[in-house]
């Protein structure tokens, strides 16, 4: 299976750094067998729906994984961009990483991230911070790989 991740970080982007986050983020998944291509792209909610969009129907990754811009100022635009392109909704998702996270942190009610299908791909927003994109994702990573592993039969 192959995958996508972005950090969605204008100052990286600008500053062509390295995040944290998504180095962690594809080394857990490279563990789990996936291929996995990383990339850092603007806070720019047209930007990051585009590449959602093109990625999903050009059937190049069956995942993507976005960490970052989902908090609730103006700049954080990766929820809705994947609610914008996204042809089904999975708040399930969202909902169980914040429950599991608000043992950590209360400002895990002020994520706003969301998960979503297109065609054949899952999308799935994450925090910035390294350790919650981490560990959120090493808590659903059983059911992710089962959905992606079921929609592309």
């Amino acid at each position: 299976m192959k995958a996508a991740v972005f950090t969605i970080n204008t100052r990286l982007y600008e500053e062509k750094k390295e995040s944290k986050a998504g180095t962690a983020l594809k080394t857990t998944l490279e563990q789990v067998g996936y291929e996995v291509k990383e990339g850092i792209l603007p806070e720019d909610k047209a930007v990051v729906a585009t590449v959602l969009k093109q990625l999903s129907d050009s059937g190049a990754v069956q995942l993507i994984l976005t960490t970052g811009a989902v908090g609730y100022l103006k700049k954080d635009c990766a929820p809705d961009a994947l609610t914008e392109v996204a042809d089904r909704l999975l708040p399930g998702i969202p909902e169980a990483i914040r429950a599991y996270n608000i043992r950590y942190t209360k400002k895990v009610i002020l994520n706003r991230s969301a998960a979503g299908i297109r065609n054949r791909t899952l999308m799935i927003n994450l925090q910035e911070s390294e350790k919650a994109a981490k560990d959120s994702l090493e808590y659903i990573l059983p059911e992710l790989v089962q959905a992606v592993e079921t929609m592309n039969i």
